[in-house]
């Protein structure tokens, strides 16, 4: 299979043409669902991308000199027969074979023989550029250090924003919203099936205005806020740049995050409220959006 653009093997198990440089993140429209229909769920499609990143990785170094490659070949087989066979004899390891969380072989050790394939420049990057392999910003930690948030949210907008404000006063200077259920599907608190459990394992949030009074006295452009939230984060973050823009704020002065993480939903927490195919150009339009006002 051979692609229109020369994208690195991550890219293509995540993107399906070049059509996806140019779309501005309108994805949802049925040029890209034949698109996707045709390549992706085309038969043998993943077979063949798995087999090009294996040629891939058996190609000709491209990064590390092949002399220093062989070095470090016969430096490993050297530390193999003289430092870990006569180690092992008296203290075996616990299994044959390791392997982590998703089924992988994990190697005893790992040298530059396992990424001489890599470009350097394509696949690696540098700091705070695509594709962020080292970090999304330029100076990472070294500029500041973690912001620590705690986990907050709970019963009525009002209580979380007595709590937000106590949090603030006390030196936090990063928020993290918790939502509770019936939020997280995109029930509003009146429904039927929200009953016995709106406010109880984090905020209630039916409306614009429930947003505005957990923000309010909040001082937006002085925080970043993290919204624990995946299926309907497209409509939360939406309200929280409303409350903002009435703040007198613009969108690019927001810091931020909100969920775009579809696995842990269908495979763990199990609270998606779309189905996999429009939760997926959902998260595609909004993290679109939000690359050009929450940088």
């Amino acid at each position: 299979m051979k692609f229109s653009v020369p994208f690195s093997p991550q890219e293509r198990i995540s993107r399906f043409g070049d059509e996806w440089r140019r779309d501005n993140g309108k994805i949802a429209t049925s040029g890209h669902i034949l698109l996707f229909r045709d390549r992706v769920l085309a038969k043998g499609y993943w077979k063949r991308v798995l087999d090009e990143i294996k040629r891939e990785r058996k190609a000709p170094p491209t990064t590390f000199d092949k002399k220093q490659l062989a070095k470090i070949r016969q430096e490993r087989v050297r530390w193999e027969a003289k430092t870990l066979k006569p180690w092992t004899r008296g203290s075996p390891e616990q299994k044959q074979e390791f392997r982590n969380l998703s089924d992988v072989p994990v190697k005893r050790i790992y040298t530059p023989e396992d990424v001489s394939y890599l470009n350097q420049s394509e696949q690696i990057g540098l700091p705070g550029e695509y594709p962020y392999v080292r970090g999304v910003y330029p100076t990472m930690y070294r500029g500041r250090p973690w912001t620590m948030r705690m986990f907050s949210g709970f019963g009525t907008p009002e209580d979380t924003n007595k709590r937000l404000h106590y949090l603030l006063d006390h030196g936090e200077t990063g928020l993290s919203i918790a939502f509770d259920m019936p939020t997280l599907y995109g029930y509003d608190p009146d429904s039927p099936r929200a009953e016995g459990e709106v406010g109880r394992c984090g905020v209630s949030v039916g409306s614009l205005k429930d947003m505005e009074i957990i923000l309010e006295g909040i001082p937006l452009k002085e925080v970043s806020t993290s919204m624990t939230i995946n299926a309907p984060a497209s409509v939360l973050t939406a309200m929280y740049v409303g409350v903002a823009e009435r703040q007198g704020l613009k969108p690019k002065e927001l810091r931020g995050t909100v969920q775009a993480d579809i696995l842990k939903e269908y495979i763990a927490q199990k609270e998606w409220a779309f189905p996999p195919e429009a939760h997926l150009r959902i998260i595609r339009d909004m993290m679109v959006y939000l690359r050009g006002s929450w940088a």
